[in-house]
């Protein structure tokens, strides 16, 4: 279209209003009321912004001041725009145009602008606005410029190297503002930021001077003001650079830019200053691309401020660069323009960067708290962000971040009289700074602090607030941060206060942290109050004497009071950790529960106290100082003679809380203080624990110079300061390994300085448990000590100071109220050792030690227990001591008990020979005929079977007799050979032999389980196994029997012993026979192992005095031999009956003419001797082949060889006798015997159960049920009615007696081994161990008085065994005569 007249301005009107009533679509394409976007573009020119985004005001149709006045040109695409196509399809620009007016583009269309197109109108505050349905397309290197460009849009694509740009293209700013620098300084224009000023003001610093100043605060959030010009250098012409236009885009769907968006500054070159960032706003569902938005400062001598920038998205790409830095400063290359704002309209969150360009020009905070409250804050990347106007609250919902070097200042430097306040849900600081001038008071739930710093300078005016930092949550400071104020502060929270390493500090001049639950004072962090410069200050009162009262009774609110007397307080804190260093004047921790100072951890306020004080050394002219007192007495100066008094002793040693007083005076150089006090816990409430790995320190200041006065005149060293005071109010204590709690006294200086006492340590223990709830309240393993400080040259050493504890209760002494040692009591209060007094030594028994007691004795009636758990209280008696004890003593029980056992002994007679009769017999009672013998022990066989036979004929058709071979036990049993003697070799199929033998060893050989039994018998319960051994050779012998019976004719068994003794023995009567039988069975019964040779004399004799000379009567001769009968080693005796013609006289021993062999005496008829083996048999070598064997007499009975092994001991006790008749008198004798070898096993199984339970089982099972087998033995052995029977049980009673001596020998050797080599490698174990050694010496008594019972008790057992199996008294008659007529 072409230029507007007059009635096109009627005649649009009307169409606006037609519009409005017949709802035309005009409205929809010029009504820009959209996503809260209050402007409106008015159809052909005549548009306002109905808010100009500043007032808020709406406009009047027509109105030429709002907005786009001077409207000129409403365009087409191919008319004026000379594109192809139509604003309402799709409109083409491929020809760079140049307006020189406002222009309006609209239509429901697309619009593109191909590559390398430029549309624009390149004058300051020109116009563009384009209003499209469609799509907004910049093509690579295409381009749209204006002072102001407006875009609305379905969608609007920037695509590689193509710009909306109106940088430097700005129009005026608004009214009544500075942004614009006078003078001819350079300086940066100001919008968003202050432009910068490179000429330092007289008498400002810095950060007070700038360019043009920053306006349009009010408006961030939708701004729409022109950037400012740069100022000159030159008053010739305006070298500054232009300020930046204005942009807005809105689209309804997406703007992708990867390409350009620009309000920057103008450049203003060396002669002028860049000019200030202009005003973007977007508002756009969804923001991508990877291009760049900007509203920076221009560059130039100095740098123009950041403009503004406001979006609205909720979908932004992080790739996305968007740009408010102030311009780079050519005169000041470290103070760049300052940063503009950047609002995130969506997140309410305001960023303030500075794109890492160092400035010390100022982006000022205004207006705070906003309505609604912001939700984030960023002040980052090098930019410094000011809140300038006093008593100012800075709010947010969210984080308030300083970033990557950000800077935030309240208040002014030179007025640092305001407080201010800082409101936000996280503090997060990393690589930044925030400066208060005046005093901050800050509220968030997380303080984080990453290399940055927080001071705050009160400017050192007293009328200056408390600065109060309250994190609710969490405070940490890392890499190096700080907080430094050097005015009062006080930091409060609910969580944790962290200074996590080295350089993380927090100084004050007065300091409290309070509320938290842990403070974590990490290694190489610092929490200090006052601060280095102020110890010469007014916060101490050097010269009262006594305690302040709030350090006795500290107030409970925990705030900041100057008038207080600590300089550092933490308050109602759970818990403290210190690895690094808490240092102060006065140390106040109240209300706290734990404090733990681990390895390198110190809290100290060592040097800290009074330069002077009450107790300061006294300095004489020309003289050394005396060093300053407190606890101990300072230690005199001594310079040419002159000698300086050291200060006086002062304070409480029971409460000690005075500051340590110093040496010299105010003209002296080299004046030293004294150490500071130190506070944990209060009257009302102290600590739970104080653990101290660390150091706990108040040392006064050593001094190691020699001192001068005003005149330069040479004086001695100063004294050294004393120690301070160290009060602790506590539960528990622990002081670890190389720990120190020290308040010692300073060194003296050089040339005589006097060295300072020692401070006052005390303990005040609260509630000091005793009795059954005592607890110890400390476990000291460092040091502590309160020495004084060393003189130098002369000087004399300071006096130790004290240490001291709250008084203790009854039982308990010392400074940490220890139990009183171990026979002491103590019935009063007090601390002193002394007051612990002996326990009487007559109330405790000989075997009894003292005991400790929880909480120490309190009563002369001191405690104890016996020395070895196996005594009994109260007279530490051992149970068996009890019993005897019971009874009247050793001696008494003694003798009751051996009443007891003979009465019981007479009782158990009685019974016996009511119910079984008497067994005495005095005369010869030979058995009968038909009487069986009992093969327990050695015997020969009665030969009266061969006088029996009749049929001799028989005895013709048999040579040879056959024997079986081995001892018949399980693991070799009876045997045949298979070789068939020589002498029948011709009458026998050989084949026919071998299975006969087979058949017979088969039968002779015992079942493997039958062994089995046998072994695990012999390991539980030998005489089990014995008995078990008998009745199976028994059960062989009857089935070997019953064998040959059946498989042979019996008759030929019978004639093989008549053939074999039938010449021999015919002319022999039978009676005398028999006799002869009995006497030789009497006599072999008394054979054992291991004494054969002795054994077998009075054998070998009875045959030459009683046998032999009756039996040569009648033809016959019979000698003892042996012979072989097994292949594994073992020889059997026997007899060798001889054919003779001489007939011995009675009286005269035989003649037996030496060894002869069996085969040389073929023509004489041989009767075994049987029997069991395991009695007779001995090892011997072989005599030539086949079976061999000799005569045995006295001229060969010592060549005999007689085989013993491990069991040969128990045959010295358990052997066959001759009976000795009185067999109720040995009845009774066994009974006493059975019934003390019974008490004497349960008085041992008694002692060893003192010594342990193991002791007693040991003795008990080590032969499972032999130790109490042996009663029930004796007493079925006693009371069996048969004879016969009643032997066999005896034997049985015997066995268990022998095996039972097993355990008491273990009894004896595991006595001897517990109270001999135990005792003696144990030593002494308390004050009674001597009666330990002497008590027990008597421990064999019971154990060898069993083992003598039991061996007594066994041959007692063999005489009875004897009278019941020998009733026949005249066999051992040494009268032949009487024996022959018996």
């Amino acid at each position: 279209m072409a230029i507007l007249h007059g009635e096109y301005f009627l005649e649009l009107i009307i169409i606006f209003i037609l519009g409005l009533t017949s709802g035309s679509p005009l409205i929809k394409v010029f009504n820009l009321e959209d996503m809260e976007l209050k402007e409106s573009v008015i159809l052909n020119g005549f548009s306002g912004i109905l808010d100009d985004g500043q007032t808020g005001s709406k406009c009047d149709i027509g109105n030429s001041s709002c907005g786009f006045h001077d409207m000129k040109k409403l365009v087409l695409c191919e008319e004026e725009l000379k594109g192809i196509g139509s604003l309402n399809t799709t409109c083409q620009l491929n020809t760079s145009l140049q307006f020189d007016n406002d222009v309006l583009i609209t239509g429901e269309g697309n619009l593109e602008i191909l590559s390398h197109v430029s549309v624009g109108c390149p004058f300051a505050g020109c116009l563009i606005s384009i209003n499209i349905s469609g799509d907004l397309l910049l093509a690579e290197y295409a381009s749209l410029l204006a002072g102001t460009l407006i875009v609305r849009a379905g969608n609007l694509f920037l695509q590689n190297n193509s710009f909306l740009k109106t940088t430097a293209l700005g129009g005026a700013p608004p009214p009544q503002t500075s942004g614009t620098p006078l003078g001819v300084d350079g300086a940066g224009g100001g919008h968003g930021g202050r432009g910068a000023c490179c000429i330092k003001s007289d008498g400002k610093d810095p950060e007070d001077t700038w360019g043009g100043d920053a306006y349009a605060w009010s408006t961030l959030t939708k701004p729409w003001s022109h950037g400012s010009r740069g100022g000159t250098t030159s008053r010739e012409g305006e070298f500054g650079g232009g300020g930046g236009g204005r942009v807005k885009i809105i689209a309804r769907s997406i703007l992708n830019v990867n390409g350009s968006i620009s309000a920057d500054g103008g450049d203003g070159g060396l002669k002028g200053g860049g000019g200030s960032g202009g005003s973007i706003i977007i508002r756009v569902p969804k923001l991508k691309g990877t291009g760049t938005v900007s509203a920076r400062g221009g560059k130039g001598w100095a740098g123009g401020g950041g403009g503004r920038i406001a979006i609205s998205s909720y979908s932004r790409e992080e790739s996305l660069n968007i740009f408010v830095h102030g311009g780079e400063s050519h005169g000041c290359t470290s103070n760049a323009g300052a940063a503009g704002t950047i609002f995130d309209s969506v997140l309410q969150s305001l960023i303030v960067s500075n794109n890492n360009l160092s400035t010390l020009t100022d982006t000022i905070l205004l207006d705070f708290p906003t309505h609604p409250l912001w939700t984030n804050v960023f002040v980052k990347s090098c930019a410094k962000a000011v809140v300038p106007l006093f008593w100012s609250r800075v709010q947010v919902r969210g984080q308030f971040s300083l970033l990557y070097g950000g800077t935030l200042s309240f208040g002014l430097s030179h007025y640092p009289f305001s407080e201010f306040e800082l409101m936000a849900e996280e503090l997060l600081m990393s690589d930044s700074m925030i400066k208060v001038y005046g005093a901050l008071r800050m509220s968030v739930k997380m303080l984080l602090m990453w290399n940055s710093e927080m001071q705050i300078d009160g400017g050192g005016d007293a009328m200056v607030g408390t600065s109060l930092l309250e994190a609710s949550n969490l405070v940490v400071l890392r890499e190096k941060s700080s907080i430094y104020s050097n005015a009062n502060l006080g930091v409060h929270g609910q969580g944790l206060l962290k200074l996590s390493g080295s350089g993380d500090t927090i100084k004050a001049q007065r300091l409290i942290l309070s509320l938290f639950y842990n403070i974590n004072v990490g290694p190489g962090s610092v929490l200090q109050a006052p601060l280095e410069d102020a110890a010469k200050g007014d916060l101490l009162n050097c010269e009262s004497p006594s305690c302040p009262e709030e350090l006795i009774h500290p107030p409970e609110d925990c705030s900041v009071n100057t008038s207080l007397s600590f300089t550092l307080q933490i308050c109602r804190v759970e818990d403290i950790t210190v690895d690094g260093l808490i240092q102060g004047s006065v140390i106040h921790v109240h209300r706290a529960r734990t404090v733990a100072v681990n390895a390198g951890g110190l809290i100290t306020a060592s040097r800290l106290g009074c330069k002077g004080g009450v107790g300061k050394g006294h300095v004489e002219n020309a003289g050394a100082g005396g060093g300053g007192g407190h606890g101990g007495q300072g230690g005199d100066g001594y310079l040419n003679g002159v000698s300086s008094r050291g200060g006086e002793v002062y304070g409480i040693a029971d409460l000690p809380c005075e500051l340590g007083s110093g040496s010299g005076n105010s003209t002296s150089e080299g004046t030293t203080a004294g150490g500071g006090i130190i506070v944990m816990g209060s009257m009302e409430h102290s600590l739970s624990s104080l653990n101290i790995f660390g150091y706990v320190r108040v040392d006064g200041e050593s001094n190691h110079q020699a001192a001068g006065n005003q005149s330069a005149t040479n004086m001695g060293g100063s004294g050294g300061g004393s120690g301070g005071s160290l009060l602790l109010f506590l539960h528990s204590l622990t002081l670890g390994n190389n720990s120190l709690v020290s308040s010692a006294g300073g060194h003296g200086g050089h040339v005589g300085g006097g060295g300072g006492g020692g401070g006052r340590i005390h303990f005040d223990w609260s509630n000091i448990p005793t009795g059954d709830e005592y607890a110890p309240l400390a476990n000291v393993k460092g040091t502590i000590y309160t020495r004084g400080g060393m003189g130098s040259d002369g000087g004399h050493d300071g006096k130790d100071g004290t240490v001291t504890g709250k008084e203790c209760p009854e039982g308990l002494y010392g400074i940490f109220c220890e139990e009183c040692p171990i026979g002491t009591y103590k019935d009063t209060n007090g601390s002193d050792i002394s007051l612990c007094q002996p326990c009487p030594p007559e109330e405790i028994p000989h075997r009894g030690t003292y005991i400790s007691v929880r909480g120490g004795v309190t009563q002369p009636s001191c405690p104890y227990v016996c020395l070895s758990e196996k005594y009994h209280m109260p007279y530490c008696y051992t149970p068996l001591e009890e019993l005897m004890h019971t009874f009247g003593g050793p001696w008494l029980f003694g003798l009751l008990l051996s009443g007891l056992l003979v009465l019981l002994a007479l009782v158990l007679s009685v019974a016996r020979m009511k119910i079984i009769g008497t067994d005495e017999f005095s005369g010869p009672v030979p058995p009968p005929h038909e009487s069986q013998i009992d093969h327990s022990f050695p015997f020969l066989e009665s030969l009266n079977e061969v006088m029996e036979s009749t049929r001799t004929e028989e005895s013709e058709t048999h040579v040879h007799r056959m024997y079986f071979m081995g001892p018949n036990t399980f693991g070799e049993p009876w045997h045949l050979p298979h070789s068939p003697p020589h002498r029948i070799d011709s009458i026998v199929y050989e084949d026919a032999f071998n299975r006969f033998v087979d058949e017979i060893n088969s039968l002779a050989a015992y079942q493997w389980w039958e062994g089995s039994v046998h072994s695990i018998l012999a390991v539980l319960a030998y005489p089990f196994a014995w008995s078990w051994q008998q009745w199976r050779r028994r059960k062989k012998v009857q089935q070997l029997r019953d064998f040959v019976r059946s498989e042979y004719d019996h008759a030929c068994l019978r004639s093989c012993r008549s053939r074999a003794l039938y010449e021999g023995l015919k002319s022999v009567p039978a009676t005398m026979w028999y006799r002869f039988i009995a006497g030789l069975n009497a006599y072999l019964r008394t054979v054992h192992r291991g004494c054969l040779r002795i054994t077998l004399l009075p054998v070998i004799n009875w045959l030459g005095t009683h046998a032999n000379p009756w039996l040569s009567l009648h033809g016959i001769r019979v000698d003892l031999a042996w012979f072989q009968a097994t292949t594994s080693g073992y020889y059997q005796l026997g007899l060798i009956v001889n054919e003779t013609n001489e007939v011995a006289q009675p009286t005269s021993l035989p003649n037996m003419g030496g060894t002869m062999t069996i085969e040389e005496l073929s023509n004489h008829q041989t009767v075994q001797w049987q029997g069991g083996q395991q009695y007779t048999a001995w090892s011997r070598r072989r005599i030539g082949g086949g079976i061999g064997g000799g005569i045995i007499n006295l001229y060969t009975l010592p060549s005999l060889e007689d085989r013993k092994d491990f069991s040969f001991p128990i045959y010295l006790i358990l052997r066959n006798a001759r009976p000795v008749g009185h067999e109720d008198l040995v009845g009774l004798i066994i009974s006493i015997l059975l019934l003390g070898d019974f008490s004497l096993v349960l008085l041992t199984l008694l002692q060893f159960y003192s010594i342990s339970l193991a002791a007693f089982l040991l003795v008990l099972f080590v032969l499972p049920l032999a130790l109490l087998s042996p009663f029930p033995a004796g007493i079925n052995a006693l009371f069996s009615h048969v004879p016969r029977r009643s032997a066999g049980l005896a034997r049985v009673y015997a066995l268990w007696n022998v095996t039972s001596l097993a355990n008491v020998v273990t009894a004896l050797i595991y006595g001897c081994y517990y109270y001999q080599i135990q005792s003696s490698s144990r030593g002494p174990q308390n004050l009674h161990a001597w009666n330990f050694s002497t008590e027990e010496s008597g421990w064999w008594l019971f154990p060898t008085t069993l083992l003598i019972c039991k061996c007594i008790q066994a041959r007692f057992v063999d005489r009875h065994i004897a009278n019941l199996e020998v009733q026949d008294r005249t066999l051992y008659s040494n009268d032949p005569a009487k024996f022959w007529d018996s």
